[in-house]
């Protein structure tokens, strides 16, 4: 059932308006340094004249900055001559996360991609999940939200998706994972393997009949040249792909296309103590190979835990803090995957909603 509750965010810029705007989204915030304050989370809308209209989020969990690097140098040199329809841009959308360079908001702890479809009279990032899903996706004909693996994991830089039951739709988003260029470009066959289940920004856009990407590119908490570059050109060959785009683009390079499948696709911490990785990210690793040593420095003299990989497969993401607790996600695996050959899928370029 559709949430009517109106929310209580606005934004200071009006959104149907052709040109480029920046502005903020206002999140009332009533605290005791400030009893009438709200907090500005920034956003931006491009638009010119009909066409697609295409939400851009990046900063959905603080600490993953490639994302958030990417949309604002692409707020600062897009124009409305560039654009066919509108392109609407979130680049900090946990703003409170960004700010305090967290995954979650220093203010109610809220994971902003664990918290869809939102609630309006909710916490902070509840509000925040609830205008997303309630007041900029609708009308949407795409949503593209930028994550990487943040402070606690390190991840081939890919893009992603789930795993549409509606073959046509899921051979469009396989697409896209190649349009973006990403070294890697996988998709998820069980959704509660992101742990998110129906609760991420992907699942609200689902939710509204509006068509979804994701990637994670990179992490450790930082942003490097190479990964920023795949996610600068990325981001224009998606936005040029759906029709959005008027700019030149460059050509993808070629992309291995993965499946994220079950628990066995996972490696968690078995014990709490310091984490010695036995793979290397990229690695291809068998089933049964040792995948990580977890040693008890706080009595060294005990002989340290051992986990093993569950499966055959390529080695996508890898934990980065040394210090872990029992149950810690260390590696996670893909497998190849090829799609059947297609007949005839429509061209996404020529979809049109408003």
């Amino acid at each position: 059932m559709s949430d009517t509750r109106p929310s209580r965010l606005s934004a200071t810029i009006d959104l149907d308006r052709n040109g480029k705007h920046a502005g903020f989204v206002r999140l009332p915030h009533s605290v005791h340094r400030s009893a009438y304050g709200w907090l500005p989370i920034p956003i931006v809308s491009i638009r010119n004249g009909d066409g697609p209209k295409v939400l851009l989020n990046a900063g959905n969990h603080g600490d993953e900055w490639e994302g958030q690097v990417a949309l604002g140098k692409l707020i600062r040199e897009l124009r409305p001559a560039d654009i066919r329809g509108q392109v609407i841009i979130l680049p900090s959308s946990n703003f409170p996360a960004a700010m305090a360079g967290t995954r979650t908001s220093p203010i109610d702890d809220g994971n902003l991609n664990r918290s869809f479809p939102g609630n309006p009279d909710g916490t902070v990032t509840q509000q925040i999940a609830y205008y997303i899903e309630h007041v900029l996706l609708p009308g949407c004909s795409y949503a593209f939200d930028f994550h990487s693996g943040g402070s606690s994991l390190m991840y081939l830089p890919s893009s992603l998706c789930g795993r549409d039951p509606d073959p046509e739709r899921f051979a469009r988003s396989l697409e896209r994972l190649r349009v973006f260029g990403a070294p890697i470009g996988y998709f998820s066959s069980k959704p509660q393997q992101t742990q998110g289940e129906d609760r991420t920004l992907s699942a609200g856009a689902m939710r509204k009949g509006v068509e979804t990407m994701g990637t994670e590119l990179g992490g450790t908490g930082k942003v490097t040249p190479s990964i920023l570059k795949v996610a600068e050109e990325g981001i224009k060959r998606l936005l040029a792909h759906v029709g959005v785009y008027k700019g030149k683009v460059t050509p993808p390079p070629p992309v291995r296309l993965v499946e994220v499948g079950g628990d066995d696709y996972f490696v968690y911490a078995p014990d709490g103590g310091v984490f010695e990785p036995l793979a290397e990210i990229g690695a291809e690793v068998k089933k049964g190979q040792p995948a990580a040593l977890i040693h008890f420095h706080d009595t060294p003299w005990r002989k340290p835990s051992l986990a093993r990989f569950a499966r055959d497969g390529l080695v996508l993401c890898m934990r980065v803090p040394g210090r872990t607790e029992r149950g810690d996600c260390l590696f996670h695996l893909g497998t190849d995957y090829t799609p059947p050959r297609r007949v005839g899928v429509a061209q996404p370029a020529s979809r049109k909603r408003r």
